[in-house]
């Protein structure tokens, strides 16, 4: 129960299957939370959306309900801050109304488009040289060829929805969107609107749109959010959006942040070069960093942060947690429905992991590829895909799921790598925050594939809550941000067995080289598709 004048924030988390919604005071205790699913469409031509107002609805139920709860009370609450799924496009009109679905993380039709704008003389990896050098010199990275940046997004509205581009008002990201419902403003904030790659970010205090920029995609300044500082306070909330919540219109909504800049604060890893882990959904291997700087053969820069005035080392790996959600629903389980099907979801995910777990490491030597979306970092290949390698007769459901767990383990290794290198030194241990953070067994692969100490955070799934609600009191001034790293507790850590050490090793390699040997084959049967 809450006590009466414990200040605390409400925490948005908005992902791509559910709606996560927490209450935390401004010291990161998490009072009571709630979740909300979501549906996903995924369209033949490689797109991938999703309705912006059933995102709002959840929102609304899961607030009422937590409110209704008695677990936390609503005069408690001082401020609303969103973290959200990153690289989404909503097109709205003049009053904030979606023309359309969302285009999410996961579209990837504007690959032809982004390829066009990117393109030139003397090309590197796909990009004009010229160009090249202005995206890296003011920007700090470069756009996805793989389209699945919001700048991909609105060129394909631009190129093939020119009626949708026309009567757009503003394209604004998830989060963005999602303020817009809670405060009444149209705004982006620095770290947002990274990833349509038309902002000057070289002055972090000061990042604004760079004409020459917008020129050279073909993006109108007119049609995008003013911009604000990150961990900045946008005003109360609407009267329409405190109605629909139930709340006071005293509360202040916070600018937010996209999910891997949040996850960063709420795993408490926000000093230099310290690294987390996320294993959610898709994977990330983040950490701040004192500088602007860039690795564009692997798809990582750094970027502003949602902490004031820091940058942080960003990438993203495709498919993670969804690769066992995949296995689960359409190889072993089918999918699940009615009433209690999460909970019967979740004993699933148990027992698979008690099998698993009697699966020697390396699980008789099946690999498998976790690229069963496309692959973005550390290589930017749209036509990967997934699968088994090395099966045989003697291979069991157990043997599956734990080569999924190590498949992805030997992907984040792969990126962990580049990592590595991107900042210079070894990084002795990682936070592992999200979903596949709650199982023990797949935090202790990660530690012997890694060869590295795995921290893991206690309540993992709410790391991105607990960082939207730690940005939220640096913005009221409640917190400093050196306070936040002893503010979130270690529930467990695993040490590296060496005992795998060689055999890892092994896997590992052969993991590499089943990129190397079949990216060719991919390409080819997936060119007429988009991933």
């Amino acid at each position: 129960m809450s006590q009466a004048g414990e200040k605390s924030i409400l925490a948005i988390d908005l992902g791509t299957s559910a709606v996560k919604l927490a209450v935390v005071t401004l010291r990161g205790r998490i009072l009571g939370g709630e979740v909300e699913p979501l549906a996903l469409d995924l369209l033949p031509d490689g797109g991938a959306e999703q309705d912006p107002e059933a995102w709002w609805s959840a929102v609304v139920r899961g607030t009422r309900r937590l409110l209704a709860s008695g677990r936390v009370a609503a005069r408690d609450i001082a401020s609303v801050n969103c973290s959200s799924q990153w690289s989404g496009t909503v097109a709205v009109d003049a009053q904030g109304k979606p023309l359309r679905p969302a285009l999410i993380w996961m579209d990837s039709r504007g690959a032809p488009h982004v390829r066009r704008v990117a393109g030139g003389l003397i090309p590197i990896e796909g990009y004009g040289a010229a160009r090249l050098l202005t995206w890296i010199r003011l920007t700090g990275g470069v756009p996805s060829l793989s389209g699945k940046d919001p700048v991909g997004h609105i060129l394909y509205l631009q190129a093939e929805h020119p009626d949708i581009y026309r009567d757009a008002y503003k394209f604004l990201e998830p989060k963005d969107w999602l303020n817009l419902r809670l405060s009444g403003r149209f705004a982006a904030s620095f770290d947002s609107i990274t990833l349509h790659w038309v902002t000057d970010n070289r002055a972090l205090n000061r990042i604004v749109y760079d004409e020459r920029l917008l020129k050279m995609v073909g993006l109108h300044r007119d049609k995008l959010p003013d911009l604000v500082p990150a961990a900045s306070v946008l005003g109360p909330l609407s009267a329409r959006a405190a109605n629909e919540l139930g709340l006071s219109e005293d509360v202040r909504v916070v600018t937010g942040a996209p999910d891997i800049l949040a996850a960063a604060v709420g795993s408490g890893a926000v000093r230099d070069h310290e690294a987390h882990l996320c294993v959610g959904t898709s994977s990330w291997l983040c950490c701040h960093v004192p500088y602007k700087k860039s690795d564009l053969f692997h798809q990582m820069a750094s970027v502003p942060s949602a902490l004031p005035g820091r940058y942080l080392l960003a990438n993203e790996q495709e498919s993670a947690g969804i690769c066992l959600t995949f296995l689960k629903d359409n190889i072993l389980y089918g999918h699940g429905g009615g009433p209690g099907a999460e909970e019967d979801s979740a004993e699933v995910y148990r027992l698979m992991e008690r099998e698993a777990g009697k699966v020697p490491a390396g699980s008789d030597k099946l690999i498998f590829m976790p690229w069963l979306n496309g692959e973005r970092s550390p290589v930017d290949d749209k036509s990967l895909r997934g699968g088994f390698f090395n099966q045989s007769l003697k291979t069991t459901r157990a043997h599956l799921v734990r080569a999924v767990m190590e498949g992805v383990a030997y992907n984040s290794r792969w990126l962990f790598t580049y990592v590595e290198q991107f900042v210079g030194r070894r990084l002795d241990s990682l936070r592992i925050i999200g979903g596949g953070a709650r199982s023990a067994l797949w935090c202790q692969i990660h530690a012997d594939v890694l060869d590295r100490v795995i921290q893991q955070v206690d309540e993992p799934v709410l790391a991105n809550a607990r960082g939207a609600a730690f940005q939220a009191a640096v913005a009221l001034g409640e917190l400093t941000v050196e306070e936040i790293p002893s503010l979130v507790p270690i529930a467990r850590t695993f040490e590296p067995d060496p005992a795998n050490r060689a055999m890892y090793d092994e896997l590992f390699r052969e993991f590499v080289n089943l990129y190397k040997s079949n990216k060719a084959i991919f390409a080819r049967l997936n060119r007429a598709r988009s991933a």
